[in-house]
């Protein structure tokens, strides 16, 4: 892939999409919890975070919020992240939120055999209401400059608009040489009643034929794109490495710009034992498979996925071979499972040694 050099651009990645307050209940479930732990958290944000404070490299997000005291708060936890929020846009509050709010997620760990559980509130949202000609997108990719520019599914499902800013993005990103990544990221509760999966693999087609490096699930693949892969009637969680890598090579062959793909596999025992492992692709270096995690002890899933994908795309931006940018990704994805919150508490230290073999054992 051409990247452009370190140094080169104000960014090494812009990230586009809603950021959210989470309110984690700790140890106790949302429906009973008498007190709340704040968090914030975002699908997009959350790899231009995990790049930022783990990696060190200098990225921004682009995303809006009510102008409001929870706004103010999500703009700080975003401060503290070290993200770049110049690109941030405020709305007027209108003081109960009837045109106007920021999104809520209450997130539930899981344990054992009860599963996590999300509950989103964010109908309405700042960000749901962007529109292409809120943004500087001149300014973002032509005179600031940025690496490499990364959104998802979530992000698209927001609103009729929202999909039409990501592509008005892509587009600008491209002509200015800023290479693409796209999370699937698929939620049936953000398509539940705006035309459902079949609305979902119309918008993510089409947004994929601008994008460089395809990230997601196993089920993403399926259910956001419709890709119809052998097996896959008996159910993820019997497909084995084969059918996967058809997968692959079906997304390969249907979006020929994309350079590399790469899906993560996750096999739920408990919902605090998975196995963890990931498989990419690149036009250069083929199929690749990463070590296999497996009983994985899990403090709190949400953002594994995201934490993957900057740990694959650190190790993109500074030239390294495929197979170390997946260990990478695992890796950081692993580590990010053992704190809670959505984002990243690990050092680069820390996902160097783990992704090349090192254990547990306490450091003095």
């Amino acid at each position: 892939m051409k990247i452009k050099e370190a140094g080169s651009a104000e960014h090494d990645l812009v990230a586009l999409g809603e950021v959210m307050l989470r309110l984690d209940p700790g140890n106790q479930r949302v429906r009973t919890a008498r007190r709340f732990d704040v968090w914030e958290g975002g699908g997009e944000y959350n790899v231009a975070r995990g790049l930022r404070k783990c990696f060190g490299m200098k990225t921004a997000i682009i995303t809006a919020l009510a102008d409001n005291e929870v706004g103010r708060l999500v703009e700080d936890l975003i401060l503290q992240g070290g993200v770049d929020s110049k690109y941030l846009i405020w709305r007027e509050f209108d003081g109960i939120g009837r045109e106007v709010r920021n999104g809520l997620n209450f997130t539930e760990r899981g344990f054992g055999v009860r599963g996590a559980v999300g509950v989103s509130d964010r109908g309405n949202t700042a960000i749901s209401q962007l529109r292409s000609s809120d943004c500087d997108f001149e300014k973002i990719f032509q005179i600031d400059g940025t690496r490499w520019l990364h959104t998802g599914g979530i992000f698209a499902a927001l609103s009729e608009s929202t999909a039409l800013v990501a592509a008005a993005a892509m587009k600008a990103a491209k002509e200015n040489g800023t290479l693409i990544s796209y999370d699937l990221n698929y939620r049936p509760s953000l398509w539940k009643t705006i035309g459902g999966m079949q609305k979902a693999q119309e918008v993510n087609r089409r947004l994929c034929e601008q994008v460089d490096v395809l990230i997601g699930n196993e089920e993403d693949f399926h259910v956001a794109l419709g890709l119809d892969i052998p097996g896959i009637e008996a159910g993820f969680r019997t497909l084995e490495v084969e059918g996967y890598s058809k997968m692959v090579e079906e997304a390969a062959r249907q979006f020929p710009r994309l350079k590399v793909i790469a899906v993560t596999l996750r096999t739920v025992n408990s919902a605090s034992n998975n196995d963890w492992t990931a498989m990419a692709w690149s036009r250069e270096e083929g199929l690749v498979l990463g070590r296999n995690y497996r009983n994985l002890e899990i403090w709190d899933r949400v953002g594994g996925g995201d934490s993957f994908a900057s740990g694959l795309i650190f190790g993109l931006l500074n030239g390294k071979k495929l197979a170390e940018c997946v260990e990478l990704g695992l890796a950081h994805g692993a580590l990010a499972m053992t704190t809670p919150g959505d984002t990243s508490m690990a050092t680069q230290s820390e996902v160097e040694k783990l992704a090349n073999g090192g254990s547990a054992r306490v450091i003095r």
